[in-house]
């Protein structure tokens, strides 16, 4: 099956590493143009470079805008930049977040603050935006990026466990609602997948004198039926499925992308 995505527009959030960066590469190499939004500028740039080298030749455009996603106004403003430059917006992956789990005895009301903006409203705020336009053209793809631990918290797993789980009502909620004007909003949750932040944890005490191909195999032992941590790759192609006309029939689903790990469907 040929998944492209020529003549979209999408706009990833958390898109300057780890699974944000392998969608937008994977994306542009399939033909659509990508605005990536992220905090840090610097690696902003060095992720645009990759995006366009992946894609090609394409005559596509691709542009990054420092944006911090918790905070309404950020928001509001990069999107009226991103549509006045592309000239609409078709796909919103909601993709920033960090994973911050502790015992809830613990969390703070500042933590839970933080989480929610960052995960929930983050994603409330930039569907909202672009909704409209995504109406008007009968046309339109929201993929909201979660954790498996939204089907099934575990100890020691808020405030990000409450607050993916949140994100999870909130997609079936406005895939049910946006269905009738062609939007459609799933979910994807995340197992073990390889990225940026297990290599800084291997760098830690976490390694153990471990190489780093042994520290991942021991994270993945006992933990996932399919014996290894998946890839940022393996992730962005069923993004990019999600959001092609490919996935034409596919919405309000909360997929599990973690090699059989979860214990719930």
């Amino acid at each position: 099956m040929d998944v492209r995505m020529d003549g979209r527009v999408a706009v990833i959030t958390g898109a300057s590493t780890g699974l944000g960066l392998a969608m937008a590469k994977e994306f542009a190499a399939s033909g659509a143009s990508v605005a990536l939004l992220a905090r840090k500028a610097d690696a902003l740039a060095a992720a645009k470079a990759e995006v366009q080298k992946a894609a090609g030749k394409a005559n596509i455009k691709i542009e990054a805008y420092s944006c911090d996603v918790s905070q309404a106004q950020p928001i509001a403003d990069t999107f009226k930049k991103v549509e006045a430059e592309f000239g609409k917006v078709d796909i919103v992956v909601n993709n920033a977040g960090i994973s911050h789990a502790k015992s809830f005895e613990t969390v703070t009301d500042e933590d839970w603050q933080g989480d929610l903006d960052l995960k929930l409203f983050a994603a409330i705020r930039l569907s909202r935006a672009a909704i409209p336009g995504m109406r008007a053209r009968k046309w339109g793809r929201i993929v909201n990026v979660l954790n498996i631990g939204a089907k099934a918290p575990t100890a020691n797993s808020t405030p990000t466990s409450v607050s993916r789980a949140a994100g999870l009502a909130l997609t079936k909620a406005m895939s049910q609602e946006l269905a009738k004007d062609n939007i459609l909003v799933n979910a994807m949750l995340v197992g073990l997948i390889e990225s940026d932040q297990w290599a800084r944890r291997h760098k830690t005490a976490a390694g153990e004198g471990k190489t780093y191909e042994e520290f991942l195999a021991g994270m993945a032992k006992g933990r996932i039926p399919l014996g290894r941590m998946g890839k940022a790759e393996e992730f962005a192609r069923m993004a990019c499925f999600l959001c092609s006309d490919a996935g034409s029939f596919i919405t309000g689903v909360a997929i599990n992308v973690d090699g059989g790990a979860s214990p719930v469907v």
